[in-house]
């Protein structure tokens, strides 16, 4: 009888046509794991047993590789037996007996070390003096052999003109000239280098939303005489009566200056008209419209039919990124609202996780338009009311200009993601065809990591700094979210050839394709990319129909 309820309940779930409908979708639940937390599970999945020659062992299909790793980090009722037992058996003073013995051991060894470190530095001292003294006497003898022949250039210009492979024509200075402390503060130096090579490197931090070049996304460092001059080229564009749109494509395509970002996409998305005039009064009676939508519709997210869809939104938005935007409780409301009214006006699609990481480059931009801080530190709730909800406004409507475009990507079984996905493994076959060949061999399929890039346009893969930088282009590229996205992710892919190649198994490869080492991307890296997708889309213009769609 339960199987019977459940098997109703599962219909019931699934062909109810009701607005705001949730679908799962695979790949987006969960923001890929950060390569520093996760060094030696990347480094234990990335280094398999070389494989022999000849016809590979059968890889793992992706459901075996789920179920092998599901229960990686369970312990069973055996373990904590085995552990129970080692415990009662220990005595505490064998325990400290073995322990002091293993700290007088190391001290011992340390003692040791550091005398041997001073006995070799004291007889380096001793060895680089007389060097000293004899590079002396021979630079007196030399000069005394130059001064007969009647050259009168002085040795410290002659090192200085010589030019080696290692100095590049500039003076360096030989270990000899460095100032000779004590041989206790040589040995000092010399510990305190032992400990610096010691230390694990550590990459340096770069903001979730940070300074891109020609553009930044938060702050205001001074600018370049180059970035200046964009500005300028912006500013006069947008201050004539009618917006060139053309014109504002052409010069957004390479990125677009922080000031004039938001208006820039508002208008590039089609929220704004061209005409200036008209721009103030769109805006008011596209607010108050959204606000309307919130009136009318958001008391009704308890209601039995909009339940699911507003629970899952609500499970979704933590998840998302950067969290100490995303978890501020004014931010977690304002998103909160903007999908759910968005959901039960679109009910063909309802909502769809990954929909929800579509809100925040528009609301991020947006929050720039009122403040000059960076973003990941600012409180959100500190602006007027006033101003969060233009916002929130000015992000739900170009989020659904934005979808508009791509909404076959999140209907019934997402057709939309489907084709590019399969567009996406053709065109790879083309451009690179090792690569291809590689990901048959151990059985990885497209679908299998393409899916999440095509449901969250790469969000997951990018920091949002390249995030933004990225839209600026699908912005002013025609259908740059739903067409030209395809040959970024190409592009994308085909830029980790070399590390694809250097995997031999099913696991390694799609740990490589679900955790790609972007966290230090920035605006050059971007840059790269989108010009090797625009290489890609001219030189495949006579491409199957269904790479333009």
């Amino acid at each position: 009888m339960s199987s019977d309820g459940n098997r109703k309940q599962f219909w019931k779930r699934n062909a109810a046509k009701v607005p705001g409908s949730i679908q799962h979708v695979y790949g987006a639940q969960h923001p890929p794991f950060d390569p520093l937390l996760h060094a030696n599970l990347i480094k234990a999945g990335n280094k398999p047993p070389p494989a022999t020659p000849g016809k590979p062992k059968k890889a793992t299909t992706f459901q075996e590789f789920e179920s092998i790793t599901s229960d990686a980090w369970d312990v069973g009722d055996d373990d904590d037996e085995l552990l129970a037992m080692a415990a009662q058996n220990l005595n505490i003073e064998v325990v400290m007996e073995t322990a002091n013995k293993v700290i007088e051991n190391h001290s011992k060894q340390q003692e040791r070390q550091r005398l041997d470190d001073t006995t070799e530095l004291e007889q380096r001292e001793e060895d680089t003096q007389e060097e000293v003294a004899e590079d002396e006497e021979e630079d007196v003898e030399d000069e005394e052999d130059r001064a007969e022949e009647g050259d009168v250039t002085s040795p410290e210009l002659s090192f200085a003109s010589q030019s080696s492979p290692y100095t590049d024509g500039r003076l360096v200075k030989s270990h000899s000239e460095a100032p000779i402390g004590s041989p206790k503060e040589a040995a000092g130096e010399c510990a305190a280098l032992h400990r610096q090579r010691s230390l694990p490197h550590r990459p340096p931090v770069i903001p979730l939303v940070a300074r891109m070049a020609d553009q930044n996304t938060s702050g205001t460092p001074a600018m370049t005489e180059r970035e200046a001059s964009r500005l300028d080229k912006f500013k006069q564009l947008l201050a004539g009566p009618n917006t060139d749109l053309e014109e504002l494509r052409k010069l957004s395509w390479s990125g677009i200056p922080r000031q004039v970002r938001p208006i820039t996409w508002k208008l590039l998305s089609g929220y704004l008209p061209a005409n200036a005039e008209r721009r103030e009064s769109v805006l008011q009676r596209k607010r108050q419209e959204y606000f309307g939508f919130i009136q009318q519709y958001y008391d009704s997210r308890n209601d039995e039919h909009h339940q699911d869809t507003y629970r899952q939104i609500h499970i979704d938005i933590p998840r998302m990124s950067p969290e100490s935007l995303v978890l501020q409780p004014k931010v977690t409301e304002i998103f909160e609202r903007i999908l759910f009214i968005w959901a039960i006006r679109h009910p063909a699609s309802g909502y769809v996780q990954g929909i929800n990481d579509l809100v925040t480059p528009f609301f991020v931009v947006y929050v720039f338009e009122y403040i000059e801080e960076e973003v990941e530190n600012f409180d959100v709730s500190s602006l007027q009311e006033e101003a969060l909800r233009n916002i929130e406004a000015d992000s739900f409507w170009c989020m659904s200009k934005l979808l508009d475009g791509i909404q076959d990507n999140y209907t019934f079984a997402q057709p939309g993601i489907q084709r590019k996905v399969k567009a996406l493994e053709e065109l790879v076959s083309r451009i690179d065809e090792s690569v291809h060949r590689h990901m048959q061999q151990y059985e990885v399929e497209y679908l299998q990591f393409a899916f999440r890039w095509m449901n969250n346009l790469l969000m997951r893969e990018l920091p949002l700094r390249c995030t933004i930088r990225l839209w600026d282009t699908y912005q002013a590229e025609p259908e740059g979210f739903s067409h030209f996205h395809l040959y970024v992710c190409a592009a994308f892919l085909v830029r980790w050839r070399k590390e694809i190649l250097e995997e031999r198994d099913f696991q390694g490869l799609m740990i490589l394709l679900q955790n790609l080492p972007t966290m230090h991307w920035g605006n050059e890296e971007v840059s790269v990319l989108l010009a090797e997708a625009y290489r890609l889309k001219f030189a495949f213009a006579d491409a199957p129909n269904h790479y333009k769609r």
